[in-house]
């Protein structure tokens, strides 16, 4: 499934993700040119949510991999289940029977990549965090990425039938391997607008007024440019304002609810001081 840059805006709208022009564009020359899609920015710019929402969109499964450190090709790509192998040894030499072969597929534990490569249909394949794994893991990625491939040595090379559609990302919590940027289309998603920021908004938190919402994105967008240890993302100003709006219906003055809501937007006890410490400037016309 292949649609234009507007059209797949549109698609997306349609599942309540506002892409702009750069990423709906980086997209649709994933999909056009059946290349793994490489996405970095700040944790919470929704880099996770374009392949939840590709999967919506284009019906396939979405198959994840979450990276994390000491992740090994055995828990990525396949591994072969040994205690179903030895009951079959127990039971043929229970049997006088010979042993036979035991590495068959009957054998074969899918692990997200094979069942990604395997998936009749295709399907919609999600590696989450690579910069989280071991450098040593972007090795087992290569033959993946370049050819759709998997070598398993007791059975051969398995192709996939319908290559997979590919989104990977990363937090920069490492730089990445420059052979597997190759592999990859690349794309930077930074933080929002104001304009996409109270769409995404309007369409997710049910009940905020516009007047509240161009309040509450000025205010997010002066929050990110203090120096926060870590500044917040689309998730945290959606449930800051779910937040904000759940206080101003129980009587909260809307200032204040915003105030009071503000765990929902900043995690660390440091940047909460430096926010207080600015709050006159932050919340003056939210």
């Amino acid at each position: 499934m292949t649609l234009r840059p507007g059209e797949l805006a549109a698609a997306l709208e349609g599942e309540r993700y506002f892409a702009d022009e750069g990423l709906c564009t980086a997209v649709h020359l994933a999909l056009r040119l059946g290349r793994p899609l490489l996405l970095e920015g700040e944790p919470g710019v929704g880099k996770t949510e374009v392949a939840s929402v590709l999967s919506r969109v284009t019906g396939l499964e979405l198959i994840r991999l979450q990276c994390f450190e000491g992740l090994d090709s055995g828990q990525a790509l396949y591994e072969w289940d040994y205690p179903k192998q030895l009951l079959q040894v127990r039971v043929a030499e229970s049997r006088g029977q010979d042993v036979g072969e035991l590495y068959r597929e009957e054998f074969l534990l899918r692990r997200p990549l094979l069942r990604a490569v395997r998936a009749e249909r295709g399907a919609v394949l999600l590696i989450d965090e690579i910069d989280r794994a071991d450098s040593e893991f972007e090795a087992f990625l290569l033959e993946f990425l370049g050819d759709f491939q998997i070598t398993i040595p007791e059975l051969g090379t398995v192709r996939a039938g319908t290559p997979p559609i590919v989104v990977l990302t990363s937090n920069r919590t490492r730089e990445l391997h420059d052979a597997l940027k190759r592999r990859c289309l690349y794309h930077w998603i930074a933080f929002p607008d104001p304009d996409r920021e109270r769409a995404i908004l309007r369409a997710s938190v049910p009940g905020l007024e516009e007047r509240a919402a161009e309040g509450l994105v000025a205010a997010v967008q002066r929050v990110r440019r203090l120096p926060l240890l870590k500044r917040p993302g689309i998730a945290e100003s959606v449930e800051w304002a779910r937040g904000a709006v759940a206080l101003a219906e129980d009587g909260s003055p809307w200032p204040v609810a915003l105030r009071r809501a503000l765990g929902l937007l900043i995690k660390d006890e440091e940047d909460t001081r430096l926010l207080l410490d600015h709050a006159e400037e932050l919340f003056t016309d939210a």
